[in-house]
C-alpha cells in the first residue's frame, strides 16, 4: 500500500518558490539602476511595499481556499470556469517562460566559466534534469532546493558583507560620482523611479508560485512563505542595489547589466568571488527551473482533476507526482526553447507580462471572494484598500513595461492567443463534437459507411464525457439556490446527471411542496436530469469522502453553497469540494 506524500516544512516550501524570487537578485537591481539610477534604491523599497500588500491578498485568497491553482482556484470558486482558464493560461505562461528564461541565463553564466559549452543544448539537459527531479517527488526535489536556497542567500550575504568592506577601504567616490551623474535618458526623478519600479517588479517573480502547491505543504505553513520571501525581497534587493551603486560607476553597471554581481565580485574579492557569484548564479537559476515544474503540476492537476484538460494526465507515480503532467511541461518547454532559439527578449516579453497579469487576476480573485463568498472563513483579511493599492501597483508596473517595450506585447500574444485557443477548444468540446455530428451526418448519402462510422464514434465519446455526475450538497429548501446551481452546472460542466443532497439531522424532513418544485425546475433543465437524495446524519468530510467512494464521483465534482463562520471544517478538509454559491 503506498502512503501520502510527507507534506512540506516552512524551509523547503520556501525554498522551491524562493529559488525563484532570490533569484530575481542576480539582475533586478542592475535593470532598476539602468531606468531610475541612483533612485533604483527607492523604486525597489516601493516594490518590496507592494509585495507587503501582495501577503495580505495572497493569505486570505489561499487562508481561505487552501487549494492548489492560485489565482486560478480563487477564480475556479467564486466566479466560472472559463475566467479561471484565462487565469490558469496565463500562469502557465509564466512557468514555461520562467524555466525556459531562467534555464537559459543560467547556462549563459555557465558559458562565461566553460566557453566551449554549447548553450542551448546545455539549456535542454538542465529542463531535462529537474523533469527528472520532479517525477522523483515533491519530497526528494524539495531537498535540492533547500540546499541551492541556503547556499544562495550565503553567498549573496557575502557579497554584500564584502561591499561594506569595500567602502569602508575605498570611500564614498564612486558613489558620489553616481550620485551627480545625469537621470538615464534625460529623465526627471518622478519617471525614473516609476520606470525603476515597474521593471524592478520583474524582482517577485515567483511570489505567486507558493499557491500553486499548497496543498503539499504542512498546516499553517503558506503565510510563512510569503513572509520569508518578502524578507529576501526587501533586503536582498536594495542592499545589493546599494552595493552596486557604492562599488561600480553607472557607466560600468551600463555594459555589464547581465553580470553586474560577478563584476561586483571581481572588484570587491577578485577572480576567486566573481567565480563563486557566477556558480551561484547557475545553480539557483536552475532551481527556479525546479519552481516551475513544482508549480505547473500543481496546477494542471487541478485544471485536470476539473475536466478543463484530458484525464490521462493523472496519472500518479508511488511518490505522489504527475509524471504525464512533468513530461509534457518539459516538451512545452522543450518547443520554445528551440523556436525562440533561446531568446531573451522573446522570452521576457511573455514573462513579463503574462506574471503581472497573473497578480492582477489574484487581486481581483480577492475583491470576487468578498463579494461571493463573504461568509467564507479565513484566517486574515485584506482590506479593500489594501487589495485596490496592491492591484493598482501591478497595473501601473505591467503599464510601464509596455510603455517601455511594446513589442513584449506582440510576443505575448503570440503565445497566449493559441493557448487560450486550445483551453476554450477543451472547455467546449461536447458542443464541437455535437455540431461534428450534424457535419458528418451530411455525408450520409455520399459515404454512408464512413458517417456511420463517424457518427458512432463522436456518439460514444459524447456519451462518456456526460457519463461524469455532479453533486450539490444543499443546506435547505431554497429554491432559488437550487435554480442557480443548476445553471451553473448546465454553463460550465459536461455532465447530464446532478445529484441534489440534503443532510438532516433525526426529526428534520423536505415537504413535499419542495420536491414537487424541483421535479418542475428539473424538467426546465432538459438536459440535465436531477435526482433528490434526502439523507441522516451530520455534514462533513467523513460523509463527503464515503459517497464519494459509493458512487465513483471524485470529491471535485462536489459543490458546497459558501460555508459561513460556524462550519466546523476547513474547505481543504472536504477534499477539494468546490463552492458554487
Amino acid at each position: 500500500m503506498s502512503t501520502s506524500p510527507k507534506k512540506l516544512g516552512a524551509l523547503p516550501a520556501t525554498a522551491i518558490a524562493g529559488n525563484d524570487i532570490t533569484s530575481s537578485c542576480l539582475y533586478v537591481s542592475s535593470i532598476a539602476i539602468l531606468h531610475a539610477g541612483v533612485w533604483a534604491v527607492p523604486a525597489l523599497l516601493l516594490v518590496a511595499g507592494v509585495l507587503f500588500l501582495f501577503r495580505k491578498v495572497y493569505g486570505e485568497v489561499v487562508g481561505a481556499l487552501p487549494l492548489n491553482g492560485g489565482a486560478y482556484n480563487v477564480l475556479l470558486n467564486s466566479t466560472n470556469k472559463y475566467n479561471a482558464s484565462i487565469a490558469a493560461t496565463l500562469t502557465i505562461l509564466s512557468y514555461m517562460a520562467t524555466a525556459v528564461l531562467s534555464g537559459t541565463t543560467a547556462m549563459h553564466y555557465m558559458h562565461a566559466l566553460v566557453p566551449s559549452l554549447p548553450v542551448l543544448l546545455a539549456t535542454a539537459g538542465v529542463l531535462l534534469l529537474f523533469m527528472a527531479l520532479s517525477i522523483a517527488g515533491i519530497s526528494e526535489s524539495s531537498v535540492v532546493a533547500t540546499v541551492i536556497f541556503i547556499a544562495h542567500l550565503s553567498i549573496m550575504v557575502l557579497l554584500i558583507l564584502g561591499g561594506l568592506w569595500y567602502v569602508a577601504t575605498h570611500g564614498f567616490a564612486v558613489f558620489s560620482l553616481n550620485w551627480n551623474a545625469p537621470l538615464p535618458d534625460g529623465h526627471g526623478i518622478a519617471t525614473a523611479l516609476f520606470l525603476g519600479f515597474s521593471t524592478a517588479m520583474l524582482g517577485v517573480t515567483g511570489f505567486e508560485s507558493s499557491a500553486n502547491y499548497v496543498e503539499e505543504q504542512a498546516h499553517g505553513v503558506f503565510p510563512q512563505t510569503l513572509r520569508n520571501m518578502w524578507v529576501a525581497v526587501t533586503v536582498l534587493n536594495p542592499l545589493i542595489a546599494v552595493a552596486g551603486l557604492m562599488v561600480l560607476p553607472m557607466a560600468t553597471i551600463a555594459s555589464n547589466s547581465e553580470a553586474m554581481l560577478s563584476i561586483m565580485g571581481l572588484e570587491i574579492g577578485g577572480q576567486w568571488l566573481a567565480t563563486v557569484i557566477s556558480i551561484d548564479a547557475v545553480v539557483v537559476l536552475c532551481g527556479a527551473v525546479l519552481t516551475s515544474y513544482v508549480g505547473v503540476t500543481g496546477l494542471v492537476k487541478r485544471m485536470t482533476l476539473d475536466r478543463i484538460l484530458p484525464q490521462f494526465l493523472l496519472k500518479e507515480t508511488k511518490q505522489g507526482s504527475s509524471p504525464r503532467i512533468i513530461i509534457l511541461f518539459f516538451l512545452l518547454c522543450l518547443s520554445v526553447l528551440l523556436i525562440t532559439n533561446a531568446r531573451v527578449d522573446a522570452l521576457a516579453g511573455v514573462y513579463t507580462i503574462s506574471f503581472l497579469t497573473v497578480m492582477a487576476f489574484f487581486a481581483l480573485g480577492n475583491f470576487m471572494l468578498k463579494i461571493k463568498r463573504a461568509r467564507l472563513p479565513r484566517p486574515e483579511t485584506a482590506s479593500t484598500a489594501v487589495v485596490s493599492l496592491a492591484l493598482f501597483g501591478v497595473l501601473a508596473a505591467l503599464y510601464g513595461n509596455v510603455k517601455l517595450n511594446p513589442e513584449f506585447l506582440v510576443v505575448f500574444l503570440q503565445y497566449f492567443v493559441p493557448f487560450l485557443l486550445v483551453i476554450a477548444f477543451l472547455l467546449n468540446r461536447k458542443a464541437i463534437l455535437e455540431y461534428l455530428m450534424i457535419w458528418v451526418g451530411g455525408f450520409v448519402e455520399s459515404m454512408p459507411g464512413l458517417a456511420a462510422l463517424g457518427r458512432f464514434t463522436l456518439s460514444k465519446t459524447i456519451r462518456r464525457l456526460n457519463r461524469q455526475e455532479f453533486v450539490y450538497f444543499s443546506k435547505g429548501d431554497d429554491l432559488a439556490v437550487i435554480n442557480r446551481v443548476m445553471a451553473y452546472v448546465v454553463a460550465n460542466e459536461i455532465t447530464r446527471k446532478l445529484k441534489i443532497v440534503t443532510v438532516h439531522k433525526d426529526g428534520e424532513h423536505v415537504h413535499e411542496e419542495f420536491l414537487h418544485e424541483v421535479q418542475v425546475l428539473d424538467k426546465a433543465y432538459d438536459t440535465l436530469d436531477v435526482e433528490f437524495i434526502q439523507l441522516r446524519g451530520l455534514f462533513g468530510p467523513e460523509l463527503v469522502h464515503r459517497l464519494s467512494e459509493e458512487w465513483h464521483i471524485p470529491t471535485n465534482f462536489m459543490f458546497i453553497g459558501s460555508p459561513g463562520d460556524r462550519f466546523p471544517y476547513r474547505i481543504a478538509e472536504l477534499g477539494g469540494v468546490r463552492l458554487v454559491i
